[in-house]
């Protein structure tokens, strides 16, 4: 990994005094004449590039660059001559578009440059999140870093959150232009990145705002972060509450795919020493899913206790002590009971007739319901014709996967607003994404080489669930009627998972660390059985 030039561009001092006396000693042919001083200088030490400029007016006068313009650091590309990439995302969009890239054959002089930007420092394979949380997988193996991932490669990887996106409206030309700047992007850091080509794979974010007081006490599960944050949380209950008989209670908010999959984990992961609700709006689980998923998750849940309110939508979640909560518990019949400090109130409320509302007490609520895309801001309001997007906030793309009026810049997953020959949107799931990074890197090989961009497919491989560490199941789409559960489908997921993970030493290190743990589940349940057999004769 070649270290970041940076540029940073200044005013000189002394350089504008001078400008200003020779105005003085000629103010005639300074009148006429327009200075341009330019002073470059090239620091090799620490990869760094400064460049400072001083431009004079006509009327003798140093034009002063604003403090903006001064703050921020230019990233330095190592070829001027190459095309350059920029992808911000580091999900299964944006790393795969940049292995695809790096995969392909190049002619002479045209592979680009690729850099890729993410706010955290670890790639996040999101769907085996649930097995952090079952102690079925480690960290390293679900969410590797970056600088591992791309060592043998020439991507470039930039932790940072990206703060501004100014497209241009150039569009890609044939000849010496082909590679002109099509905009730039502004990251917190104040490094401002220009680009020939842009990726947007920026995946979405839980939103939380929309039902007072679950930004304060709910937490999403999302990203590495939230399921640390989730684990260490479920692990502080089960000290707090050990050999004190007092079920750990934990709430999960939505019973989409998510809901369901943590709520099997964590009812399978507290046994009798919870007690686990899911809520869901809707009248049943999963409601977009296969039958045959459908019903092996409803069996698990129902096997497991994890109670089911259905036809319920959260109105608040609040703190048990609050005033206001102590009087709804007060009029639930909970008249002297002792509330625990750190204790919730969900408060609930119909969707459907029929139904009553409901006040939960909890000691963990989980939330799973709603996302909003993480798009950066354009510089200005007036570019939002440069950057179309839809009412949740996805940019419009075509069949290619690139923006509509903008071909420099390409969308897909969660950033993506891409419908399907129906016509209707295209789910926000691993899957889809995975796909369209195929896509999206061959169409910019395609787009720097003149050759026609391909119109993106998604193929529905077919659905799978975790249900918890020797559950699972999976339904694939070129079998009908066919879903595999239990043990089989578990081996099943884990398999198709393995042959997704994203390079190969990746995929063999977790493949020989999932065979070794295997080998050892399976030394001590033949020990376990064997010390029954004799026990018992």
């Amino acid at each position: 990994m070649s270290h970041l030039a940076l540029s940073a561009t200044a005013t000189l001092p002394y350089l504008s005094r001078t400008v200003k006396r020779l105005n003085n000693v000629f103010p005639n042919f300074m009148g006429h004449c327009a200075i341009k001083s330019s002073l470059h200088g090239n620091f090799q030490r620490k990869g760094f590039s400064i460049v400072a400029s001083v431009n004079a007016g006509l009327d003798g006068g140093v034009a002063e660059l604003s403090e903006k313009e001064q703050d921020l650091k230019h990233y330095m590309w190592p070829d001027k001559k190459r095309p350059r990439v920029c992808i911000l995302g580091g999900g299964f969009g944006g790393l795969y578009t940049a292995l695809r890239l790096e995969s392909l054959m190049w002619p002479d002089g045209k592979k680009p440059q690729v850099i890729l930007i993410d706010q955290s420092e670890r790639f996040v394979f999101k769907p085996l999140l649930y097995e952090l949380l079952s102690g079925e997988m480690d960290e390293w193996e679900i969410a590797p870093r970056f600088s591992d991932l791309l060592a043998n490669t020439d991507v470039q990887f930039v932790q940072d959150r990206v703060k501004l996106l100014h497209p241009s409206c150039d569009k890609p030309t044939s000849g010496a232009l082909r590679y002109s700047c099509a905009g730039s992007v502004q990251l917190e850091s104040d490094l401002l990145i220009e680009y020939d080509w842009l990726v947007l794979a920026l995946g979405a974010e839980p939103k939380l705002d929309v039902v007072p007081g679950a930004v304060e006490y709910a937490l999403p599960f999302s990203t590495f972060e939230d399921a640390c944050k989730v684990n260490d949380k479920l692990q502080s209950l089960e000290r707090k509450f050990f050999g004190e008989g007092i079920p750990v209670r934990v709430v999960v908010v939505g019973c989409g795919y998510s809901g369901v999959e943590l709520a099997a984990t964590v009812s399978e992961r507290l046994k009798d020493k919870g007690t686990v609700q899911a809520i869901n709006v809707e009248s049943t689980i999963c409601p977009s899913a296969p039958p045959g998923n459908r019903e092996a998750a409803l069996k698990v849940l129902l096997d497991r206790n994890v109670e089911l309110l259905l036809g319920y939508f959260v109105k608040s979640i609040k703190r048990a002590t609050d005033a206001e909560a102590l009087k709804q518990l007060t009029d639930n019949g909970n008249i002297g009971m002792q509330h625990d400090a750190e204790e919730l109130l969900v408060e609930l409320q119909p969707a459907e007739k029929g139904l009553q509302g409901q006040n939960l007490e909890a000691d963990l609520v989980l939330w799973t319901v709603g996302n909003k895309p993480r798009l950066p801001e354009l510089e200005r309001p007036d570019m939002s014709q440069m950057l179309p997007l839809n009412g949740r906030g996805q940019a419009e793309t075509d069949e290619t996967l690139q923006v509509k009026g903008n071909p420099r810049i390409f969308a897909l997953g969660d950033s993506s607003a891409l419908r399907d020959s129906s016509g209707k949107l295209l789910p926000s799931t691993a899957q889809v994404a995975f796909q369209q990074a195929d896509f999206a890197g061959w169409n910019i090989w395609a787009a720097i080489n003149d050759r026609p961009l391909l119109p993106f497919r998604f193929q529905n491989l077919g659905e799978m669930m975790t249900l918890g560490r020797f559950d699972a199941a999976v339904t694939p789409s070129f079998i009908d009627g066919l879903t595999l559960e239990g043990p089989v489908g578990h081996a099943a997921r884990k398999l198709a998972y393995l042959i997704r993970l994203p390079t190969d030493q990746h995929r063999i290190k977790v493949g020989l660390s999932w065979f070794a743990k295997e080998a050892i589940d399976s030394v001590a349940t033949l020990q376990t059985t064997l010390t029954k057999v004799l026990s018992g004769s």
